[in-house]
């Protein structure tokens, strides 16, 4: 069964995303405020597949929300939904570990697309993970990304990194030397029905240096190629 967690505030939209998802397919989990959705996760952790989080919600907000959710697990999607208006949000919502955001108003298409490609990458993870046997390593001078057990190292110590990180990694890890646009990335890695721009890109890339690179300001290996976009250097 492919699960989903639905924590948002407002009855209409909630049930709205609800009956879309379960149209789609999906076992829908709802909280009402960012506590429950905290309670329902740690009850339902090797159920939930995606999570659908609302930013403003009372008693725990958003951030606070996921920020335990990725505490507790780098398998798991989450999807940010923001306001037009919280172009900030947005941003603190991709550096915290959210591997997306929708903005309201959204359609049923656009939110079904985003839950379809996010619950897309956690079943191939979850594929790759049972058939540890047959490994398939890809070593770039200090790293390791085995893309069956769905690990990365660095001088043999593990670093823990979201469903959308390692996808990043992977695009560049097979294709090493090679400067890419933001719109190449996007496409390599979100596909290409993704809706969204080009800043998640930039959120996802800064995050990565951070746990990857010694100086994140200068980086050795993820590096920035001005006027086109980004190169894993090898």
């Amino acid at each position: 069964m492919k699960y989903v967690l639905i924590a948002e505030d407002e009855a209409s939209i909630r049930d709205f995303v609800v009956i879309n998802l379960r149209r789609s397919g999906y076992e829908v989990i709802e909280a009402t405020n960012g506590e429950e959705a905290i309670q329902k996760f740690n009850e339902n952790v090797d159920k939930i597949d995606v999570v659908i989080l609302d930013i403003m919600m009372p008693l725990v907000d958003g951030f606070e929300v996921c920020k335990h959710i990725r505490s507790k697990s780098n398998r798991v999607g989450i999807i940010m939904l923001t306001a037009k208006t919280q172009e900030m949000d947005k941003i603190t919502g991709l550096m915290i570990g959210a591997d997306d955001y929708v903005t309201k108003p959204f359609s049923p298409s656009e939110l079904m697309a985003r839950v379809d490609a996010i619950y897309r990458r956690v079943s191939m993870s979850n594929v790759t993970e049972a058939n540890a046997d047959n490994t398939h390593i890809i070593r770039h001078k200090d790293f390791v990304l085995d893309t069956r057990s769905h690990t990365f190292t660095k001088n043999d110590e593990m670093i823990e990194l979201t469903q959308i990180e390692f996808q990043i990694i992977e695009f560049f890890f097979n294709n090493p030397n090679v400067a890419f646009k933001r719109s190449d990335i996007l496409k390599g890695v979100w596909g290409e029905s993704f809706f969204g721009d080009d800043k998640i890109v930039d959120v996802n890339i800064h995050r990565i240096r951070n746990k990857i690179e010694e100086d994140p300001t200068r980086p050795r290996f993820l590096a920035t190629v001005w006027g086109v976009g980004y190169k894993w250097i090898v």
